[in-house]
């Protein structure tokens, strides 16, 4: 599922919309489009834990009545988790940051911690990534929060046999945004670091984020609430 689009993943979000017989509600205007807010979209190639999107209704459903149906209507591998009533401001709001799992197959775990020392103990990481403007130039360093090492460890999508180092970041939020390939591509220019296969990368989390650098759920403040009311 991780080389599923985001563009596939609308379409087929809103095919379950439809077979679920979900009551959503329509923009206004010559095209009305169904009422639904994407929060930064994880890129293609890459796994998500923790996506979130918000739906505009025409009338009251139960949350987890919503849930299991959408759930249900969606192809295996796309999982509704958790459906809550949006209290007031906008979900984009409380997306302040990203933590994020990169699994690095034939990298030694020391040679990665060398090169996160490096990446972590300058000012600015330049790095260059083509964008619909054209090719942008950004610091890769400014947005990371935190990035720890661990490994090698076992994990479901490597060899036993073949090395594997583990990189965890907490990115911020920023315009343009930075995404893990950015960060990838900031240790390749301050320790020459270039894995030798394409990395596994994963969306842990995403939310607000606390004075001690760690995310809390954008869904936190709205669970206590019983049904999804009109939007």
């Amino acid at each position: 599922m991780r080389f599923t689009s985001h563009r596939d993943f609308a379409r087929a979000f809103e095919r379950s919309l439809r077979r679920a017989g979900v009551p959503i509600a329509y923009s206004q205007g010559f095209t009305p489009h169904p009422k639904i807010s994407y929060a930064s979209a994880a890129p293609t190639g890459v796994a998500s834990e923790a996506e979130y999107l918000e739906i505009g209704l025409r009338a009251p459903v139960e949350p987890e009545a919503l849930c299991r149906a959408l759930d249900a209507a969606l192809s295996p591998g796309l999982d509704v988790l958790e459906a809550v009533v949006a209290g007031g401001g906008s979900l984009a709001d409380r997306i302040e940051a990203s933590h994020w799992r990169i699994e690095l197959p034939g990298v030694d775990p020391q040679v990665l911690e060398k090169a996160v020392a490096a990446f972590t103990a300058a000012d600015e990481v330049l790095v260059e990534r083509m964008t619909k403007q054209g090719r942008r130039t950004f610091d890769a360093r400014g947005a990371v929060i935190r990035m720890d090492t661990a490994g090698p460890v076992a994990t479901p999508s490597v060899d036993a046999a073949v090395p594997c180092a583990i990189l965890e970041l907490v990115v911020r939020q920023v315009t343009p945004s930075v995404r893990p390939d950015d960060v990838l591509s900031g240790l390749r220019v301050v320790a020459d670091l270039e894995p030798p296969v394409s990395p596994r990368v994963t969306r842990l989390a995403q939310g607000t984020l606390t004075a001690q650098g760690a995310i809390v759920d954008p869904l936190e403040a709205d669970r206590d609430r019983a049904t999804i009311g009109e939007h």
